[in-house]
């Protein structure tokens, strides 16, 4: 069961949403459970992480948003085809809405979970809003555009926590590690 435009309140983990993958494929999040999801960061940040942590199970999910300055202006194709200039071999999904009406029900949840709330308001405020999620699905912490999750705090879960964290990201993009860390 997906939870989609009308009962995105309703869902209990990311677990229950999909999202068309930069191909226009329907891909359900169910994918993902078992690993740790982070939604969010640059492009090279992101392909640094993926390389660093991808032995260690890490997947991470990117969302292009282009709501921000314009700055994710091209079709999927293009976008796609950018990213590839940074080498990420990362899973990138179509181009979405993270804020307002039409924000992707997934974006609504997240932002509405008591650790996804943003300071001064839900809605995310910049590209590279990042969250991190845990296994079972649920938001354990909202990063503001400027935080850098490559730094050691990603260290710290893969290395010391791999069981316990599962991470997420917004261009929106999102990072999973595997249960089996």
């Amino acid at each position: 069961k997906c939870a989609q435009v009308g009962d995105w309140q309703s869902a209990k983990s990311i677990y229950e949403f999909s999202a068309k993958d930069i191909d226009g494929n329907e891909v359900s999040l169910e994918k993902y459970r078992g690993f740790v999801c982070k939604t969010r960061v640059n492009y090279t940040q992101l392909a640094g992480m993926h390389v660093s942590y991808a032995d260690k199970g890490l997947r991470i999910l990117g969302f292009p948003c282009n709501q921000f300055g314009g700055q994710e202006p091209g079709t999927e194709a293009e976008i796609k085809e950018f990213a590839k200039g940074f080498n990420a071999e990362f899973d990138l999904f179509s181009k979405i809405e993270v804020n307002g009406d039409n924000a992707h029900p997934l974006w609504k949840w997240m932002k509405a979970q008591p650790k996804g709330k943003g300071t001064l308001g839900n809605n995310i405020k910049w590209n590279f809003t990042k969250f991190l999620i845990n296994r079972e699905g649920q938001v354990v912490k909202r990063y503001g555009p400027t935080d850098d999750p490559s730094v050691s705090v990603l260290h710290c879960w893969f290395e010391y926590l791999p069981n316990y964290f599962i991470a997420a990201l917004s261009l929106g993009l999102s990072l999973c590690s595997g249960a089996g860390g």
